[in-house]
């Protein structure tokens, strides 16, 4: 269960950068708490700052104004307590799964037998046993999306940032990856914040939804997902989950065509 307590929070914080000889404002005055335990699930019309707040959470980047605390302490720079899951794996092509799920504790110096002991624990967590001696060639989209997850638990992380790490997967595999997460999640406790584009998916893995408007990116609604866990394919036909997605997608419809409306008017 999530605590009311906020791991991570954000204040006030804006995100402008150079693109083409234009200043891009990607976030403005963003204010959000993430409580402890929960998975958080970001929903907003493309180019609307979601992966820009995920890359600032990371470190990656310093926002222009305002400021992130992760446990009432700013982020300064790349923090090891979160832990960054891409849509493109980020897998070493020339390392094998057992090889990838090692490295970031071997850049930390762990002996050997500690590195090869923590990635068995984690390449079984997420159904990789047997493969410890695949490539990433040699792995289906999902399978490589499980590798990158055990490698980043295996580096313990409080809190795990997720970009769309599952667009790229067929549907099947999606619900199955989804499904996992759930799980892995309920076993080591970690926070998760979600970045997708799919509505069902938010009302799938999320504890709360929160909808960022059209940019510059700011909290236009957060809403409680009250849908009982665990939450097989049953419960996308219930009344509940019918009306929260009508909830989301009607505030996200919004955003969608105010942007359209903007960039015909640039284009004028």
């Amino acid at each position: 269960m999530a605590s009311d307590r906020p791991i991570i929070r954000a204040e006030n914080v804006s995100m402008e950068y150079a693109r083409g000889g234009e200043v891009v404002r990607a976030l403005g005055g963003l204010s959000l708490d993430v409580r402890e335990g929960e998975i958080l699930c970001i929903v907003g019309s493309s180019g609307c700052g979601k992966s820009t707040l995920l890359n600032i959470i990371a470190g990656f980047l310093k926002p222009t104004e305002g400021r992130v605390l992760l446990r009432d302490e700013p982020i300064t720079g790349i923090d090891t307590r979160c832990g960054m899951i891409f849509q493109e794996y980020a897998l070493f092509p020339w390392k094998t799964v057992q090889s990838n799920v090692e490295f970031g504790l071997k850049m930390k110096g762990v002996d050997k037998g500690t590195r090869r002991e923590t990635a068995a624990k984690f390449i079984k967590l997420v159904g990789l046993e047997g493969f410890e001696k695949a490539y990433p060639a040699e792995l289906s989209g999902g399978m490589r999306q499980r590798a990158a997850l055990a490698r980043s638990l295996a580096n313990d992380p409080e809190i795990l940032l997720m970009d769309e790490p599952f667009a790229a997967v067929d549907a099947m595999t999606r619900q199955l990856l989804q499904d996992q997460l759930v799980d892995i999640v309920a076993k080591t406790k970690k926070t998760v914040i979600f970045v997708t584009h799919s509505i069902d998916e938010a009302l799938i893995l999320s504890d709360r939804i929160t909808v960022f408007s059209s940019r510059p990116g700011r909290v236009k609604a957060i809403l409680k997902n009250d849908l009982p866990k665990p939450r097989s394919a049953a419960a996308q036909l219930s009344p509940r989950y019918l009306e929260l997605k009508s909830q989301i997608w009607d505030s996200v419809q919004e955003e969608v065509l105010q942007q359209i409306a903007l960039m015909e008017r640039i284009q004028r």
